[in-house]
């Protein structure tokens, strides 16, 4: 026993060496980071140090002009706002094209659709994204938590469930690879995450007393260095501040080796091993074991695990942009408030330098010196006109982002077209940051079904909400997925505004393409068209066609999935079921199913007879009335 406390000991003294090391080489990047966030929400006087220390400039004079000019933060809410419109949409490829890995396929379909709206993954994404563009890099944390997912039992008056995924955004300051020069997270031997918990939650997840401590932890806070002659402004800071009765936790994740063929997670909370084992998530590809954590960069940057952000340009043209405006209203001052020139000992300076040269002031100067006098300043050069009209152009340029809107000269002089040509171009800068999260929701939606595959024992149900508001139950299990074959359904958004979708539709409308031969536009392609051009809840107006040919459409799946078809309804549209069924029976998924199963081609017609008697029916009906 004490042979395995010490082997534990020196595991445990042997991580935090290696984390101390990786803090060390990774702190060059950190201080990048928090310059950039620095920079953003407004504390633009600060720099890194010799040390990778990031520290703030006092002011040098009394008089100085020190405010800031903040253009990076609308450069990135701009950005933020045009990469919003990526949320791209995820099918499954079956594993082959028979009827049932084809059914699988759709059920898994259903299956990230769902999962994505309980987990609101686009305020994920849109979190996420706040990250990779300040600091150039973020990671997604993909997980299984037991304590999720619809309750089974309970044990002791203790709720069981049947757990569920949960997705984590994590800030790059939690993440330590053992080398930040790999490509990809994948490639590292082992990777650290760190988080500072309070002692009680540390309690509640492994069941380990540890003692409080003050840590440092990376916050906001407002500091006096803004300002100018006679006035002072407070900005927001990006820093170290204290969180008390809390420990650091420390989670190892190794990748698979020769001695360790699942890999191995080591976790410790202040210095004791609380978990030791295998990595716990099959959840790479042919069913191996790995990293969590899924990586989304702004702008990738070669031989370099950490990204780079737009901010790390705009920060020198920043600083220069706030030193030529202050420099300015500097000069005004001295326009507007005067320097005044006086012979030694004619008037008394400390009554002069308290009040100043008040309107109406009485100026008491000594008999037979010169009279006082205001120096000439001169006007404002044009060079600081010139300097900022360039330093703003440089910010367009440096950033990729501009709004053609602001410019009148641009907008008065330029067809329509060649505007629409421009701001595909603007949109088209933004391409590789909207691709990293396009690739980025495919790896979580993978790691999602892989998860599912995993855990999940027995059937499960989920809830799915269509466009159109509508909420549709369904059950699956983890045989249903058969494949985590998962690509993109929907292009890149920034390819195609919704202005330029709507104009297409507008044109193949116009065609006549999407009338029958009658010329006439029928119902179900109506409120297709209503849905894709934005307006899917007014499906809400319950078109009877279109719910008679859904509930056709259920029939059939009941009928492939288990074997069995419900009696026709006096409420059923007969001659749009029969059409239907006939489409069905005529389609190439009938034919395999009939192949493995020949009873559902009787079941299938006596179905349509019994149509065709409700129809019988209800002609004998109707010629007796008349």
């Amino acid at each position: 026993m004490d042979n395995i406390n010490k082997e534990l000991d020196d595991l445990a003294n042997e991580i935090i060496k290696d984390f101390k090391n990786r803090q060390q080489e990774r702190k060059r990047y950190e201080a990048n980071w928090q310059l950039n966030i620095n920079f953003f929400i407004g504390n633009q006087y600060c720099a890194i140090n010799n040390n990778n220390e990031v520290v703030d400039f006092e002011k040098q004079f009394f008089w100085q002009e020190r405010e800031v000019y903040n253009h990076i933060a609308p450069i990135l809410e701009q950005r933020l706002s045009k990469l919003a419109k990526v949320r791209p949409s995820m099918t499954v490829v079956p594993f082959t094209d028979s009827d049932q890995d084809v059914n699988c396929a759709k059920v898994s379909k259903n299956i990230l659709k769902a999962t994505s709206y309980k987990l609101n993954l686009s305020r994920l994404i849109s979190e996420a994204t706040v990250w990779s563009e300040l600091c150039g890099t973020v990671f997604y944390k993909v997980t299984w938590n037991n304590n999720k997912g619809n309750t089974i039992g309970f044990d002791d008056g203790i709720k069981i469930c049947e757990g569920d995924v949960q997705i984590d955004v994590v800030s790059p300051f939690e993440i330590f690879p053992d080398s930040n020069t790999y490509l990809s997270l994948d490639d590292c031997k082992s990777v650290i995450q760190a988080r500072v918990y309070n002692v009680d939650t540390i309690k509640d997840m492994w069941g380990v007393d540890v003692e409080g401590k003050d840590l440092d932890v990376f916050t906001l806070d407002s500091v006096n260095l803004a300002g100018g002659l006679g006035y002072y402004g407070r900005v927001n800071k990006a820093g170290k501040s204290v969180k008390h009765n809390s420990a650091l936790v420390l989670e190892k994740y190794e990748m698979p080796t020769t001695k360790y063929p699942n890999g191995r997670l080591i976790i410790l909370a202040d210095k004791k091993i609380v978990y030791i084992g295998e990595l716990p998530y099959i959840n790479k590809s042919e069913n191996k074991r790995g990293y969590p954590f899924i990586s989304q960069c702004s702008i990738k940057n070669p031989n370099c695990l950490w990204g780079g952000s737009v901010v790390d340009r705009c920060i020198p043209i920043q600083r220069s942009y706030n030193a030529i405006k202050n420099r300015k209203h500097e000069f005004l001052n001295r326009i507007s408030m005067g320097v005044m020139a006086v012979e030694d000992g004619s008037i008394d300076t400390d009554n002069l330098e308290e009040e100043g040269m008040a309107p109406g002031k009485v100026l008491i100067y000594r008999q037979g010196s010169q009279v006082p006098r205001l120096l000439s300043s001169g006007n404002v050069p044009a060079d600081f006109n010139y300097e900022e009209d360039r330093l703003l152009n440089e910010f367009l340029t440096v950033s990729g982002v501009s709004d053609l809107l602001r410019s009148s000269s641009l907008t008065n002089n330029i067809s329509g077209v060649a505007l629409e040509l421009l701001i595909e171009q603007d949109e088209a800068r933004l391409i590789n940051s909207a691709e990293e999260i396009r690739q980025a929701v495919k790896e979580i939606s993978k790691q999602i079904l892989r998860l599912y595959k995993q855990f999940i024992d027995g059937k499960t149900s989920s809830k799915l909400i269509n466009g159109n508001g509508s909420i549709e139950m369904f059950y699956w299990n983890k045989s249903d997925i058969n494949s985590d074959d998962v690509v993109f359904e929907t292009e890149n958004e920034l390819n195609e505004s919704l202005a330029q979708k709507r104009n297409m539709i507008f044109e193949i409308f116009n065609s006549g393409l999407l009338h029958d031969e009658n010329g006439k536009l029928n119902n179900s392609v109506r409120y297709k068209l209503l849905e894709q051009l934005g307006f899917g809840i007014w499906e809400n107006s319950q078109d009877v066609k279109t719910l008679q040919i859904k509930r056709a459409g259920k029939e059939h799946l009941m009928l492939l999935d288990e074997g069995r078809i419900d009696m026709p309804r006096e409420i059923d549209n007969h001659d749009l079921h029969i059409n239907e069924h006939t489409c069905f029976m005529l389609s190439d998924e009938f034919e395999k199913a009939q192949k493995r199963n020949p009873k559902l081609e009787k079941l299938m017609l006596e179905h349509i007879r019994q149509h065709k008697q409700f129809n019988q029916i209800i002609n004998e009906k109707e010629n007796q009335h008349e």
